[in-house]
């Protein structure tokens, strides 16, 4: 099949990476501008401009880049990573449809940062492989897994699991994808789950020193915004920002490490 793939950050490059080796065609690649990007220079190492164009995705609104995505002559297109939204001229270029990745167990935590959501909100945590349709991840379900979050995870932690499973997941449905015949099978979001934009992190991340948290609640959300190098969440101190990161351990954890010191 002739491919276009929208792709950006770690997994972006990934599943690239893969279809590369599985000898697949990519004839188009969009990627986020520089101040954007993710991983942009290891995503256009993997293809060859000679056979693959390059768009930005800041120009898909235009109609000269419809109109070249559209000369491409796509089968389908390829959504790992990417944070736009594409519009029905676009998703109407590809005959065989327009497919996500998802880091989320869907209908839960569409949108930005799954991860950090599903830890304060204790919604499922999972990874979903959907068709794109013009809303934000509520495209039928291609397939999709549960990847459980742990007592001791924080927003790291649970990201890096969620990624190693999209890869995963991608990897196992693709070839029967390629293979199958239309219409692919797949199945409706059930219920009406829950919607996060980037900026919704804001109204969790700032501690206020005044209120009276939940013991729990507050844990959730320190240990969900804690993702180094980022600074996640903070109070102030007279006018200045103190960040906070969390570490959790098991007891069996600290035994471990106590034993170890013993013995050093």
């Amino acid at each position: 099949m002739r491919i276009i793939y929208f792709g950006n950050n770690t997994i972006g490059y990934k599943v690239l990476r893969w279809l590369k080796e599985q000898g697949e065609q990519i004839v188009g690649l969009v990627i986020h501008p520089p101040e954007r990007g993710r991983h942009a220079k290891e995503i256009l190492s993997l293809i060859d401009p000679d056979t693959c164009q390059v768009f930005e995705g800041t120009v898909l609104r235009k109609s000269e880049t419809q109109s070249a995505l559209k000369a491409l002559k796509p089968d389908i297109g390829i959504s790992v990573g990417f944070g736009y939204v594409l519009r029905k001229e676009i998703l109407s270029l590809f005959p065989r449809g327009c497919i996500n990745l998802h880091p989320s167990y869907l209908p839960f935590n569409k949108g930005a940062y799954p991860n950090v959501w599903s830890l304060v909100e204790e919604t499922p945590a999972g990874v979903t492989l959907h068709f794109m349709d013009e809303g934000v991840d509520t495209g039928n379900i291609i397939a999709q897994r549960p990847v459980p979050s742990e007592v001791c995870d924080t927003g790291e932690s649970l990201y890096r699991r969620l990624e190693i499973e999209s890869l995963h997941l991608f990897q196992e449905s693709w070839v029967g994808l390629r293979n199958t015949g239309h219409p692919w099978r797949a199945f409706q979001q059930k219920g009406v789950g829950t919607l996060h934009r980037v900026s919704d992190v804001e109204r969790i991340d700032e501690i206020d020193l005044n209120r009276s948290y939940v013991a729990k609640d507050l844990i959730n959300i320190i240990r969900a915004r804690t993702f180094p190098p980022y600074p996640g969440a903070y109070f102030k101190h007279k006018g200045r920002k103190v960040f906070l990161q969390l570490q959790l351990l098991e007891e069996s954890e600290v035994k471990r490490r106590d034993d170890s010191a013993k013995i050093h």
